[in-house]
């Protein structure tokens, strides 16, 4: 029997997911973050979370099932850590996942942290992934079964220490196994609409929140040969793929759709194009973690998924350590040896060929690896390319913004 906190956000899933420890026989305690400095007295329709509504719904399963219920503040932690974060990512012309910043910051830092240092074992969620504990008893995170509902993508920042002290009892349901068991249970959240988009801002109005803390910044819209073809009032407000809301003044010849192929933030630019510019196969990434000694110099063939609900593509991974130089020898997420000097794992990059194009993937974004249903690894997309291609169509040029 373990000591474990639930973490409580007032839905389903969480709710089943203490409900399934505790049938467990572990002594589950229920906690419920307040991520919000102002919180809302009730949520917009089923955006958002965090609202007052949420925590008295949290309070309300954690008396049906007759365990300790707390509320803890974290609001100035995700202010720092998910949302600023968030702003300054959008600011340098990427494209962050709060998601997955708020798992690695909050959820399994900060909440998990906390935990430990009070005593308890670890921490589970309602999270829709699974945990399988080898021959040697090390811990591996997986796919749920239900791939519709799978949420591996935004766990893939966990370290090993972390997967060990982390329990995700719905990875083996499916949604509608876990609505129908919360209503046998007598859970009132049993038919409460998820919450969905980005939590902090409940209208979904990105655009418009970003301006509130940005201010307007007026710039150009060109297409690919430089030509001014219209305006904006922040480039910050435009991601890699984007066709909605461009409002441009002078169509294409042949009247293609054009969709924004890159955000150039030092010139306040933003750059639009065919869709046929779009398509990405050649990705590098920094932050690097891995699920155990990183394989560096070594090349892997791997499964790439790089949205949240996008699908996994075949890929070849190279994993590189101590700027240009590679090695053989293991490397954890904490540091090691390459070639027999000390390297730092900030230092690891990972260079992504992908066996086919994706459209739309922006720098800031997630690429997050498996083999067959394990996640392998994961890292933060600082560049992106496309191979050259036979009679010259195509080119082996990086987009790059990490640096801006």
């Amino acid at each position: 029997m373990a000591r474990i906190v639930a973490a409580m956000s007032g839905g389903v899933d969480s709710a089943v997911a203490a409900a399934r420890m505790l049938d467990a026989g572990h002594q589950v305690v229920g906690v419920h973050l307040a991520l919000s400095q102002s919180a809302a007295t009730l949520r917009e329709s089923a955006r958002g979370c965090c609202t007052i509504e949420d925590a008295g719904d949290a309070r309300r399963v954690a008396d049906r099932l007759v365990i300790p219920f707390y509320v803890w503040d974290m609001a100035e932690r995700f202010a720092h850590d998910v949302v600023e974060d968030f702003v300054t990512e959008y600011s340098a012309g990427r494209t962050p996942n709060p998601c997955l910043r708020c798992n690695e910051k909050i959820k399994f830092a900060a909440l998990l942290d906390k935990a430990l240092a009070l005593g308890f074992d670890g921490v589970a969620t309602g999270h829709y992934a699974q945990v399988e504990i080898g021959a040697d008893g090390t811990r591996s995170l997986h796919r749920a079964v239900d791939p519709a509902k799978d949420q591996s993508y935004v766990l893939g920042v966990l370290d090993a220490e972390q997967l060990e002290r982390s329990w995700f009892p719905l990875g083996d349901s499916t949604k509608d196994q876990i609505r129908a068991e919360a209503a046998e249970r007598g859970l009132a959240v049993a038919k409460k609409p998820d919450s969905h988009d980005i939590c902090f801002i409940a209208d979904g109005d990105t655009k418009g929140w970003l301006a509130k803390r940005l201010g307007e910044q007026p710039g150009d819209i060109v297409d690919t040969a430089g030509e001014v073809v219209g305006s904006h009032s922040g480039a910050y407000a435009f991601t890699v793929g984007q066709r909605r809301g461009l409002r441009l003044g002078r169509p294409t010849a042949d009247g293609a759709p054009r969709y924004v192929v890159e955000v150039d933030v030092p010139r306040n630019t933003v750059v639009v194009g065919t869709a046929d510019l779009l398509g990405i196969d050649r990705l590098t990434g920094t932050h690097v973690r891995w699920t155990g000694p990183a394989p560096v110099g070594r090349t892997l063939r791997l499964g790439a998924q790089v949205r949240a609900h996008g699908s996994e593509i075949p890929c070849t991974v190279t994993v590189l350590g101590g700027g240009d130089g590679l090695g053989v020898d293991g490397l954890g997420r904490d540091g090691g040896v390459v070639d027999g000097e000390a390297v730092d794992a900030a230092e690891l990059q990972l260079e992504v060929d992908l066996d086919e194009a994706v459209r739309g993937i922006a720098t800031g974004q997630s690429v997050v690896l498996y083999d067959g249903t394990r996640v392998v690894g994961s890292a933060t997309i600082s560049a992106t390319g496309r191979r050259a291609r036979a009679g010259g169509v195509g080119r082996d040029a990086q987009r790059s913004q990490a640096a801006s």
